[in-house]
């Protein structure tokens, strides 16, 4: 299987290394800074391979059967949807868009043309978040009663500096949109996807240097009347934690680490023979993006060969920056703001 990929910044290391470890053919690179690229061939050791400064020629030239995007969070729903309407199978890095309407655009265009396309949420294979999702799968909570997301990190002013697109609403919103959007699409996952109201505020309290929030919290509310919280912040110290927990009339559980990829707690009514194995999970991640890379780039090899949507498909994309518009939504007009939510994008921050 042949693949390009589109973007060599932070990320792109990832995604090479998940398609080494399935064996997939690397035919081509691609970014604006075609030295920046060069030097990623050489310091990833990719050779025999050809390499872009417009994507645009990258799909137009190579005969791939599928790409990924690791490009600036801004120009992911713009390339994605020339992938689409070009019929390329792709796989793009969070977040999908950086509105409703683009995403909605990506979506239409993929599903006309055909194509297998999804979104990198690689956390989604997790061991500890399989076993979280079996679990609620299984009814092994009883009804719900709340769950929260809570994302703190650190991002210093150097991180800002490296880019000039970081922190900017128009190229990548801010904590929600890039830190805590893998975190707010496990929560919006495991508790059923039904939102149907949010109440956020966000503010910039520690990175005056940045237009968009350094910190973000939100009320959720799901149609079965069970409510989640969201807090996603980059002003901690260091890296500290990312955990995800979920509470039901029969279990509670709480997923930690640095990316939910441990089992903090895990305790039921019906207490399974399994669960002592299952409340020792400690996946270990050399860093916050977590181990999920390569298993998603399986499955979604899979999906092509087997002609079936990727297991993370666009609309895990859509799910998860609707809740975090919705967010930004409710901060600008003071307001509750109801699902589904069709008109708003990060320009409207502004």
């Amino acid at each position: 299987m042949k693949y390009a990929l589109i973007g060599c910044g932070r990320v792109a290391k990832h995604h090479i290394w998940a398609a080494r470890n399935n064996n997939i053919e690397i035919v081509a690179l691609c970014d604006i800074d075609y030295d920046k690229a060069v030097a990623f061939a050489k310091t990833h050791s990719i050779e025999n391979v050809n390499i872009y400064k417009d994507y645009k020629e990258l799909i137009n030239n190579e005969d791939v059967d599928f790409v990924s995007i690791a490009t600036v969070s801004g120009t992911h729903g713009e390339i994605a949807l020339y992938c689409a309407q070009n019929k390329v199978n792709f796989i793009v890095e969070k977040p999908l868009a950086m509105s409703m309407t683009e995403a909605d655009a990506v979506i239409a265009a993929a599903e006309k043309s055909g194509v297998v396309a999804g979104t990198c949420h690689q956390n989604r294979f997790n061991i500890a978040v399989q076993e979280l999702k079996a679990a609620l799968d299984n009814n092994r909570f009883g009804k719900i009663s709340h769950g929260s997301i809570n994302v703190r990190w650190c991002r210093t002013k150097a991180y800002y500096d490296s880019d000039d697109w970081r922190g900017k609403w128009l190229s990548d919103g801010g904590t929600l949109m890039n830190q805590c959007v893998h975190g707010i699409d496990l929560l919006r996952w495991l508790m059923g996807d039904e939102v149907v109201s949010v109440y956020g505020q966000v503010r910039n309290s520690q990175h005056p240097y940045i237009e968009a929030e350094d910190i973000g919290v939100a009320v959720l509310t799901f149609r079965d009347g069970s409510v989640a919280t969201v807090e996603g912040t980059v002003n901690m110290v260091e890296d500290l934690e990312q955990t995800l927990s979920v509470f039901g009339e029969d279990g509670m559980a709480r997923l930690g680490g640095l990316n939910a990829s441990s089992v903090d707690v895990w305790r039921f009514k019906d207490e399974e023979a399994a669960d002592k194995d299952r409340r020792e999970i400690e996946e270990k991640a050399a860093n916050v993006y977590g181990n999920g890379h390569t298993s998603l780039f399986m499955d979604f090899v899979n999906a092509i060969n087997e002609k079936r949507p990727p297991y993370v498909d666009l609309y895990a994309g859509r799910r998860a920056i609707e809740i975090i518009l919705a967010i930004y939504k409710s901060q600008k007009t003071g307001q509750v703001v109801k699902l589904p939510l069709t008109d708003f994008g990060t320009k409207d921050m502004i």
